[in-house]
């Protein structure tokens, strides 16, 4: 079956045992996971076996909240993990079609090593690499990186552009028809189709050329995430793809308007950009298999995990009052909630869920079960039909482009939704049955940019 209309954009992120902090205490989850290599290259099979367009892998570069005794960091299983860029070469040998997407810093990485290896990698995946693109926020790695504190916004931002326009003219360093390789008159390249980069600017000194060729892809996609103006900002100018966190439908379709009206002033058109937000869905064939498997997982949860989430939000230490009693009237501490973003929430959504909580009357158990279960982006419990249902509704309602799966747990829920979820779409024509192209570009239907060369 194929369709002529518009299609579903699919990510699959397989970085750890599952976005539920207690799911590596599941039976069928290997605890081990986020440090096995075997553990990637399932979530990578069970990806395109669904035909997805890639696979994703968050990551920061330190352990979190190491020095707060209030966050039960000893009881989360994703502190510990491997390198995601290294972890996608790896992929790249056992995968034909999924596109890999890692996860690196504009503030901790060099543009000029940076290039080098994820070109190798694009070569090496025949042109499926793509990059998640963050400009790291949190105390723990700038102090891994000689710093007492992450770097302001404006500068880590206008770092990060910066980075963009380096690794792009050094990926541009050599012209698609360079190589001659000819053996009979010895002339392996055509000098004239190499080019200095020769770039000085705010953040980089960087001479060129790059000592790899043109990636396949030409330039790599670019996931960005993020809901400060900084952040659509750089999405709107750099990105391929916006990764969004939004719980609701209308909060959705605000960002999704408001990143995408940024677009033209930087020359870009609405469908230059894909947005894509998280999914997080515990799926059965009926609603109670669904809701048994949502409450199974909550069986295996930590509160002491469960409070230091919430503290890390900024909501007060409710330690030591009643599991079942509606959440005490304490004020969230919104004198400081700026730095809300360093926990990786954005201050909108924390004052969601304190809202939700006193409106909806929650429990303490309650608001852990939605703090814990990963519910801060888009959650649901149903079936493939409701399911589908909600996708198609974001979908058709300028609210996404597509959506980033985030399993609750591993392998199963991204079984799940392989198995269930995604023939549902393909039933209504909205997701591929087969792989049409062979680069991640060619997936997600963008253009291959010229080379320097051509462009001149």
């Amino acid at each position: 079956m194929t369709s002529s209309r518009r299609q579903m954009k699919l990510g699959l992120s397989i970085a750890s045992a599952g976005y539920h902090y207690s799911a590596w205490r599941l039976p069928g989850v290997a605890a081990l996971s986020g440090m096995d290599i075997n553990h990637h290259i399932q979530g990578a099979a069970i990806a395109e076996r669904g035909k997805m367009d890639f696979v994703f892998m968050a990551d920061w570069a330190s352990v979190m909240n190491v020095t707060d005794t209030r966050i039960a960091l000893d009881k989360e299983h994703a502190q510990v993990k491997l390198d995601p860029v290294l972890a996608c070469a790896a992929l790249a040998a056992v995968t034909t079609h999924v596109g890999l997407v890692p996860t690196a810093s504009t503030t901790y990485n060099h543009p000029y090593n940076f290039a080098r290896r994820m070109a190798s990698i694009d070569h090496i995946s025949n042109g499926r690499l793509g990059w998640n693109m963050v400009t790291s926020t949190n105390i723990d790695e700038a102090m891994n990186f000689g710093l007492d504190g992450p770097i302001d916004s404006d500068t880590r931002h206008a770092r990060a552009a910066e980075f963009v326009a380096v690794l792009r003219g050094l990926w541009d360093s050599w012209d698609d028809d360079a190589f001659l390789r000819d053996k009979a008159s010895g002339q392996y390249f055509d000098r004239g189709k190499f080019h200095w980069l020769n770039h000085e600017g705010a953040h980089f000194k960087v001479r060129g050329p790059l000592d790899t060729a043109r990636p396949p892809q030409g330039w790599l996609p670019i996931i960005t995430a993020g809901a400060s103006v900084n952040a659509q900002e750089l999405a709107a100018r750099e990105a391929d793809i916006c990764y969004g966190g939004q719980p609701s439908l209308d909060m959705a379709r605000r960002y999704y308007a408001s990143v995408k009206g940024r677009l033209a002033k930087h020359g870009r058109d609405a469908g230059d950009l894909l947005m894509m937000p998280g999914i997080m869905a515990y799926i059965g064939r009926t609603q109670q298999e669904a809701q048994d498997k949502f409450d199974a997982i909550q069986d295996v949860m930590n509160t002491d995990v469960g409070i230091g989430q919430l503290i890390l939000n900024h909501f007060p230490d409710l330690t030591g009052y009643p599991l079942d009693e509606p959440v005490p009237e304490l004020m969230m501490r919104t004198d400081n909630l700026g730095s809300a973003r360093l926990a990786g929430r954005e201050p909108e959504m924390t004052i969601a869920l304190m809202n939700r909580a006193r409106e909806e009357k929650l429990t303490l158990r309650q608001l852990f079960d939605v703090a814990m279960c990963g519910f801060w982006s888009l959650g649901v419990i149903g079936t493939p039909a409701s399911i589908a249902d909600m996708m198609e509704e974001w979908f058709t309602t300028e609210a996404a482009d597509g959506f980033m799966v985030q399993p609750p747990y591993m392998p199963g829920a991204a079984d799940d939704f392989v198995d269930l979820v995604i023939p549902e779409l393909q039933r209504r024509g909205l997701h591929r049955t087969e792989y049409t192209a062979t680069t991640l570009r060619g997936h997600l239907g963008l253009r291959r940019p010229a080379g320097r060369g051509v462009a001149a």
